[in-house]
Parts: C-alpha cells; structure tokens; sequence
C-alpha cells in the first residue's frame, strides 16, 4: 500500500508543507545568490531519474561560472550554502511534479549511466531523493561504492514508511550539521569512475 499510494502522498504533502514553511528561507537564499554570484539564480543540469530517464536537476548557484576547477569557482558563502543543503531547496518543486521524491537515491549525471554494475543500476528503480541513504550515510563523505551500494540496497528493498522516515531524521541531521558537503581533500565531489575488477590469482 506505501509503495503504490503512502509514498507518492508523503512526497506531495511533505514537499507542499515544506515550501510553505520554508517560503521566506527560499527567498532570502535566492536573494544572497543575487548579491554574492549574480544571475542566474539557479544551477540547471540533465540528470538521470527514474528508469534511467533524463530530468533537469534544479539547484540554487553555489559557485561563479566558468571552466576553472571547482575549488576556484566556490567562495565562502558557496561553501556555506553547500554545506546547509539550502542549495537544494528548488528540488522540492520536482518533488511536487513528481519528477523526485523526498526520500531515494541522488540523482547522478548521465554520463553515469553507462558505468554502472548491474547491482548499482538498481538505484534506477526509484525515482531520485532529495535526501536518500546516500546523504543520511554522511553526503559526498562517504565513498563512491559504498554510497551507491547503500542506494541500491535501498532501491531493491520494498518501499517502507519506518525506512523512509528514519532516513528523513538521519538525512536532516546531517545537514543540520553541515556535514558531508565535500569529499575528504576535495572542493566538491571528484566524478564517479568504476573499480577495475579484480583479477583472480592462479598457480
């Protein structure tokens, strides 16, 4: 019943309550992109959703245009933005559009798609979280093949109301503490590449 009617209802309600309530903070973060970045306000890229389906991404700008690597284009507040999670507020629109869902597997580039194992594809069979495993584990922190193992361990379970909501808490505490927005060493997050398989030893 959760998985055909419950999760689709807690995303509706939860995403409609959330923008009302979150209403003066969405327009005081677009106003401080505004000033600190400029125009545009938000970060738009194809990603891939549910099925394996391109969807366009929606984020609040976090660093300056440009090719430069990532540690040149984040200033302080960018950083700051990134690590509240506030840069991931427009999602909320998709969520109500039915593009996301609150709780799932991040969505991933596209070019992605072709470097996934078939048990990592299975993150595929969601639609795509606001939060999800991935972000209660610890955000980009946490390695890349233990974060996809843990979404496809989420994304081949049933869908479960207890899951889903002890995922909201652990996901909101981690933000609430700023932890997890970059990689150790990292300005952001280096891009996915898959491990070589290894080769078995004979002899």
């Amino acid at each position: 019943m959760y998985e055909r009617f419950g999760k689709r209802a807690l995303d509706m309600i939860g995403a409609a309550l959330l923008l009302l309530a979150l209403a003066p903070v969405f327009a005081l973060v677009a106003l401080a992109v505004r000033i600190c970045l400029g125009w545009p306000l938000l970060y738009v890229q194809p990603r891939a959703g549910f099925g394996g389906r391109a969807f366009t991404l929606l984020k609040f700008r976090s660093m300056a245009p440009g090719d430069a690597p990532d540690a040149e284009r984040l200033c302080r507040f960018g950083l700051a933005l990134r690590a509240s999670g506030l840069d991931e507020l427009p999602q909320l629109l998709q969520v109500l559009r039915g593009e996301m869902s609150l709780v799932g597997p991040r969505p991933l580039p596209l070019s992605y798609l072709p470097l996934y194992s078939a048990r990592q594809a299975l993150r595929l069979k969601r639609r795509p979280g606001l939060v999800g495993p991935g972000v209660a584990a610890g955000r980009n922190a946490v390695p890349w093949m233990q974060r996809l193992e843990l979404e496809a361990a989420y994304a081949a379970a049933p869908p479960r109301l207890r899951d889903d909501l002890i995922l909201l808490g652990r996901s909101l505490g981690v933000l609430l503490r700023g932890q997890g927005a970059t990689a150790p060493g990292q300005a952001t997050m280096p891009a996915f590449a898959p491990q070589p398989a290894r080769r078995s030893k004979q002899g």
